[in-house]
């Protein structure tokens, strides 16, 4: 399995860097993972609605550069479908068995996705109806996939 992240905006803090590297580190052993990071627009205080959209646009471009044709794109949204982590697992497993061998993770920015983001993508997948961070959302997905890997595989992984 093929598994990418495009992400808008870099990683600043070290912790998130550190963690990151465990996951993509652990990762390692189950399937080939590239993250691709984007550059993320700066958005000016009080920007209206329509510069906004211009914003996530911008930065919609420069992530389906990165999307392939023929790749299952899921992008995390806050309105997505909601798993729990053995049907997360299942649902993966699912997608392979379908013949899906590449997937590709979007993560936007602090705007979040333009609606040309939403409509390449297969599916929508949402964590929470709360907002994260997008730094923070890496590796909460990276630790998913993680315990995704560890469930589908019949290993233990703590609870």
């Amino acid at each position: 399995m093929n598994i990418t992240l495009v992400t808008v905006g870099k990683i600043k803090e070290n912790y998130f860097r550190e963690a990151i590297a465990e996951y993509q580190k652990r990762l390692s052993r189950y399937c080939r993972l590239d993250m691709i990071e984007v550059a993320d627009e700066r958005t000016p205080d009080k920007a209206s609605e329509e510069e906004e959209n211009l914003i996530k646009r911008k930065e919609a471009e420069r992530v389906l550069r990165h999307v392939k044709e023929d790749a299952y794109c899921i992008a995390l949204a806050i309105d997505g479908k909601k798993y729990d982590s053995v049907a997360l697992s299942r649902h993966l497993d699912g997608l392979v068995l379908s013949g899906k061998s590449s997937l590709v993770f979007v993560i936007g920015g602090s705007l979040g996705l333009h609606e040309t983001v939403l409509k390449r993508a297969d599916e929508t997948l949402s964590f929470s109806d709360m907002t994260f961070p997008h730094q923070l959302m890496r590796v909460i997905l990276l630790e998913q996939l993680y315990r995704c890997y560890r469930i589908s595989k019949h290993e233990p992984y703590h609870k």
